[in-house]
């Protein structure tokens, strides 16, 4: 179709991780352009006039923000591989835990500390691989992030965040979302990852110090 996507992201983030998970679980080619924070594109500035900030995706283009915004765009628009449910209830129920996610801005403690695993994550049970069956959607790659970063905390923290006796179904779905080939291929470097969050971490270990 002579389509013509780019990606603006930044190497570590989040957000922008998700949208790369869905391009790659849809099989769609496109060009990555890399931003600096602290120095922000022309285009970027121009792309997201609002926010100025990534990820933004150019379809022809055309830009979309908004990670979650644009997971939805692309599953409207290519069909294969499709994320979201096609019932209405699941797929409200999809959305509304998405950004139940998004809004609350869950630290790592809320998903680990209570004696229950998190009501979201009950979606993942009666032997469903993911949260929406037996393939990667929506649900999946708006909360992926989460299986990347607890295990960089551990490493850092030499601690077990989520242990899998106590949270079997939060524990089964990290190592089924981190293990799937499309998804093990896009993570950041782990080394880098690691220094990032050890730097972010030394100035509150300097305080209680």
């Amino acid at each position: 179709m002579g389509e013509e996507l780019k990606l603006f992201r930044t190497w570590s983030s989040r957000y922008a991780l998700r949208v790369v998970h869905a391009l790659k679980i849809k099989d769609l080619e496109y060009e990555t352009i890399f931003e600096d924070i602290k120095n922000k594109s022309t285009s970027l500035l121009e792309y997201n006039s609002i926010h100025k900030k990534v990820p933004v995706l150019v379809h022809n283009g055309k830009p979309i923000c908004e990670s979650l915004v644009i997971l939805e765009y692309i599953d409207e628009i290519w069909k294969q591989s499709p994320l979201l449910p096609q019932d209405p209830y699941e797929k409200a129920m999809a959305r509304f835990w998405a950004k139940f996610g998004d809004d609350k801005k869950r630290s790592r403690g809320s998903y680990c500390s209570s004696s229950r695993e998190p009501q979201v994550l009950r979606r993942a049970a009666n032997g469903k691989k993911f949260f929406g069956g037996e393939t990667i959607g929506y649900l999946d790659i708006a909360f992926g992030w989460v299986a990347n970063l607890i295990s960089i905390l551990e490493e850092i923290a030499d601690l077990k965040l989520v242990d899998a006796e106590i949270f079997p179904l939060l524990s089964a779905w990290m190592n089924n979302f981190s293990d799937h080939p499309v998804i093990n291929e896009c993570w950041p470097p782990r080394d880098k990852m690691v220094e990032k969050f050890k730097a972010m971490r030394e100035p509150y270990v300097e305080k209680v110090a």
